[in-house]
């Protein structure tokens, strides 16, 4: 049986949210999702003076492709639909902002927050993958589940553990919507699990 979408405040969650399960599985994937894709990341306006500013703190993080990229052409690009994103390298598909270790691909930005070098995380969009979170026409954001293929196996990990997509979410969830809103969206997950 299809469920219906639930509103928070301003904001219109899919039930796949609440009721799909997923849960990163580097392992598996080795950071696929920053190296392949036909666009950047998405980046709210004020991300792309936060990468910026801090750049300075991550940049020793990055690639030498990437420096060059963001140092030539910025550090954010208008993308097909008119919206800011993050560069890509030359072929299309790398972000600008990856690191590597082996063969595993990492987020330089994210590598200095954790080592306490930089306050900003990474963009939003990455930290609240796998869901999309889209302004409607009449003002609604609507936050949405993107399935991807390279994500298969996070899907299947998070059904082996019993994590639901917004419990795995927890922390960028309340870093973009506020602990109100993740505490709504908890006890609206609990009345469809019964």
């Amino acid at each position: 049986m299809r469920q219906l979408p639930i509103l928070i405040g301003d904001i219109l969650v899919s039930s796949e949210i609440l009721l799909e399960y997923f849960c990163c599985d580097y392992e598996s994937c080795s950071g696929a999702c920053c190296i392949e894709g036909e666009g950047g990341a998405p980046l709210q306006r004020k991300e792309c003076a936060l990468l910026g500013r801090n750049y300075p703190k991550y940049r020793e993080f990055m690639g030498k492709d990437g420096r060059a990229e963001v140092e030539s052409d910025g550090f954010f690009r208008i993308g097909a639909d008119g919206d800011y994103e993050t560069p890509l390298l030359g072929h299309g598909e790398e972000c600008a902002y990856t690191m590597f270790e082996g063969e595993n691909c990492l987020c330089a930005i994210e590598r200095a927050h954790s080592l306490g070098k930089c306050t900003f995380v990474k963009p939003i969009s990455c930290r609240l993958y796998p869901i999309r979170a889209s302004r409607l026409s009449n003002g609604l954001t609507a936050l949405n589940l993107h399935r991807w293929d390279i994500c298969n196996c996070a899907f299947e990990k998070g059904r082996r553990e019993g994590i639901r997509v917004y419990q795995f979410l927890r922390q960028p969830l309340t870093d973009a919507y506020g602990k109100d809103f993740y505490e709504q969206l908890s006890a609206a997950a609990q009345m469809m699990a019964k």
